[in-house]
């Protein structure tokens, strides 16, 4: 069949495209007849000059405003009309970016926006650390507990200072855990694999001992924090760049999980124990692949969460208490998550070549 010639005519000069025409990935060349390209031959002086953007010898009708001589309310119909919410371009419209019917671009941008960080910073993995914001530096813990015990003397019987007492001496029992997260922090930094990375959520306690474990050694480490309705900070030791902020839960949740290689939680409260037991839903329902779960103090952690009673009763299967593994020191959570993923075929740690 003769494929059909497309004939343009133009002011200046006429083209076709026929069998002769060429396609190529940088664009479209004519091919004459002598088996020259377009790009080939000289400059035609027929063909029109390409206008500047800004090189007009006179303003364009649209660049001034109708004259006022021509109508005496025409700038007060102008000022209604451009500071109209409606005459704000999209991008710059806060209230209609924060309104109910944009929430899902809203929780594209809280997603794409850490994920082409952390791209762009070549972290493929990330070893996960929770733990509690109430998590004290021991020297701390030990000034609190101090006051703690001068004030309980101060005023014996006072149920308010011996509740307070009594805090500052679990805090600084707890403060051991600190130490224990630190040292982790610079296990994984110092592994000598710079695609992976401590992650935290990025605020004091336990995440600003992992992010300060890195710190020490000079290595990379991320911290996802969360937008709350009042002021809050990130700890000091994270890497400038890698520290971001998400005004949604569920993404800064899908950023824990995405890049995870291991999961680490230290005593916490409330939001250690709903990232714990995300991850866990997700490896148990097969939604996420396996990685090593390990938390931080056994004593602490049979007292908080009880799995051995919801196996025998049924709420879980035996084998989902196998899910996750104990260790008292960073030592040995790192040799376990270590040999986890030896077992499994697939190291973790992947030195870079000099």
């Amino acid at each position: 069949m003769t494929q059909p010639t497309f004939k343009f005519e133009t002011a200046n000069r006429g083209c076709h495209l026929s069998k002769g025409h060429k396609e190529t990935g940088q664009g479209h060349e004519h091919e004459s007849a002598a088996g020259k390209t377009r790009n080939d031959l000289p400059d035609d002086p027929a063909l029109p000059t390409l206008a500047h953007r800004a090189a007009h010898r006179r303003p364009l009708p649209w660049e001034q405003p109708k004259s006022r001589d021509e109508e005496a309310q025409v700038d007060d119909r102008l000022h209604a009309i451009m500071h109209n919410p409606s005459y704000v371009e999209a991008d710059h419209d806060i209230d209609f970016l924060q309104g109910d019917d944009t929430r899902g671009v809203r929780l594209q941008l809280d997603y794409l926006k850490a994920e082409q960080i952390l791209q762009s910073q070549g972290i493929d993995r990330t070893i996960v650390i929770f733990g509690s914001t109430r998590l004290r530096e021991p020297a701390t813990a030990a000034r609190e507990l101090a006051a703690a015990r001068q004030s309980a003397e101060d005023h014996p019987h006072d149920s308010v200072c011996e509740r307070a007492l009594r805090l500052a001496e679990h805090r600084m029992e707890l403060s051991a855990y600190y130490d224990v997260g630190r040292q982790l922090g610079r296990l994984v930094g110092q592994c000598g694999d710079p695609r992976l990375a401590v992650l935290t959520g990025g605020g004091p306690g336990g995440m600003e001992a992992a992010n300060r474990g890195a710190f020490d050694v000079g290595a990379k480490s991320v911290g996802l924090n969360i937008a709350l309705p009042h002021e809050q900070y990130p700890n000091p030791y994270l890497t400038p760049g890698l520290c971001m902020s998400f005004h949604y839960f569920a993404m800064r949740k899908m950023h824990f999980m995405k890049r995870a290689a291991a999961l680490v939680a230290l005593p916490g409260g409330f939001g250690t124990l709903d990232e714990l037991f995300c991850a866990l839903t997700l490896i148990q329902t097969r939604k996420s692949a396996p990685i090593p779960i390990v938390l931080i103090g056994e004593a602490y952690w049979r007292n908080v969460f009880n799995a051995d009673y919801l196996a025998e009763v049924g709420s879980i299967d035996d084998e989902d208490r196998e899910l996750f593994s104990y260790a008292e020191t960073a030592e040995e959570a790192w040799s376990g998550i270590l040999a986890w993923h030896s077992q499994n075929g697939s190291p973790l740690v992947v030195k870079s070549q000099p």
